[in-house]
This record gives C-alpha cells, structure tokens and sequence, in this order.
C-alpha cells in the first residue's frame, strides 16, 4: 500500500471541502471580487495592484475585473505575473488588458515563461494602454517621481535608482529575501493567497518561492512587500475564504 504525504492528503481534503460544505457555500468566493486599499504615503498618486489573472476564458468574469479597474480610476496599473498557463488564451487575455484605461505595467510570472506566449505580444498589449511589459526593465513616472522596476530571469543586477522612490514588480515573494537593495515597496503574486483558507490555520497548500509571504504587507529585507492574493485559480478550480483581490494602493 502506498503512502500518502501530508501535501497529497491537503489538496484531496480541498478538492473534497465543495462536498463537505455544500455548492452554494457563500464561502465559495472563486470570482467574487473584492478591493483591498493599502496607503502607503499621503499620496498624491493611487495605483491598482493586481496578479495571476490565470485567463482560462471566462471573458464575463474578465470583464468584470477590467470594469473595476476602470471604476476605481487609478494614475496607473502593476500587474505581477501568470497572464495566461496556454497560448490559446492569450488573444483574448491581451485584449482585456487593453481595456483598461489607464497605463498597465507588468512583470512575467512563470506561467507566462511556459506558456510559450512570446514577450513581444506582451509588450504590443501593455504598451497599448501607454504602460509597459518590464522583465529586467524599469520605468520612470515623471509626475510622481516614482520608478518601476521589473525583475527578469536569474541572477538580478539593479541601476542606481533614477527617482526619489523605486517600486519592484517581482512574480515570486521569496525574492524579497536575496534582493541586493531595498526598495520602498515590492509587489507580488504567485501566492494566490493559498486559494483554500482555514480559519486560523490559514493557506492549506501554497506554492514553491512563497512562505512565509503567503498574502498580505510584510516587512522583508528588500523592504515593505505586499503580496496579492491574485484573481485567477490554478490547479483546483475554486477559492474558499480566499476572494480574488485588487489592491488599491496611495504612496
């Protein structure tokens, strides 16, 4: 008889929790979405955060999320990763995020890496919305005197900063941890919140280059790192006690 893991035993005890629980569970929270708003300074300049869209072809879902976006009227947009997990998806997930009516940054997640997508069709889509697609790139925000860094593959080696403050779009929270400089702030996914919380216990299975950094505003070596708990689902097809998010974010 073969042994199950502790790892096995948690995502067959998630993929049970719909039956445990019940369908219309209000817990079951898969594209409910929800605004978490984070201040980081007086401001004056607001900017939605948002990671792992995971487009799988859900487009009412999809346009939900642009309209909130939209209705939120940010000075811009980060986006930290996991656009799409195959090519066949990304036509339409580009043209969401063309949608969106402010400039859009963003930084590949590994989905992106292995989706086979080429960088170039992320480039055309972000730079549509007057944003940019920043793998191993930076961006300079004039008017708020502010800089966007993106991280690329391997070992990362960063400028001098060219602004008064320096924000890290980054895929994966761990890195927070061997970055060679601080920066005022770090965004990132990846996490997905865990998807599936238990009270008290929290996230039951997170993915590789996340603990401690699960969800949420930390303190890490890098500096203050807000980890987004995404709007998409990879793997098990439902949250529960786990929204989709959009973080409001004033510095």
């Amino acid at each position: 008889m073969s042994r199950i893991t502790r790892r096995k035993f948690l995502g067959l005890s998630a993929l049970a929790l719909p039956a445990a629980l019940g369908a219309n569970s209000a817990a079951f929270e898969t594209t409910t979405l929800r605004v978490t708003k984070l201040d980081h300074g007086p401001g004056p300049c607001r900017f939605v955060h948002f990671s792992d869209f995971h487009y799988k072809g859900d487009a009412d879902y999809a346009a939900e999320v642009v309209r909130t976006i939209n209705e939120l009227a940010p000075n811009f947009v980060c986006f930290t990763g996991d656009l799409v997990e195959e090519a066949r998806f990304a036509p339409a997930a580009f043209d969401f995020i063309r949608q969106i009516k402010v400039p859009v940054y963003g930084n590949p997640g590994n989905h992106d890496f292995q989706s086979g997508v080429a960088f170039a069709d992320f480039e055309k889509a972000f730079a549509a919305t007057g944003g940019a697609w920043l793998p191993g790139r930076t961006a300079i925000l004039p008017e708020y005197n502010l800089e966007l860094v993106g991280v690329g593959r391997g070992v990362q080696v960063f400028d001098e900063p060219r602004a008064a403050r320096q924000i890290l779009l980054l895929h994966f929270p761990q890195m927070a941890n061997i970055l060679r400089r601080r920066f005022d702030l770090i965004l990132a996914g990846h996490s997905h919140g865990g998807q599936i919380r238990l009270p008290l216990l929290g996230a039951i299975v997170l993915p590789r280059g996340v603990r401690p950094y699960e969800h949420g505003l930390y303190e890490t070596p890098g500096g203050p790192l807000y980890v987004n708990a995404g709007i998409g689902t990879y793997r098990i097809p439902f949250r529960w006690n786990c929204r989709p998010e959009l973080t409001l974010i004033t510095i």
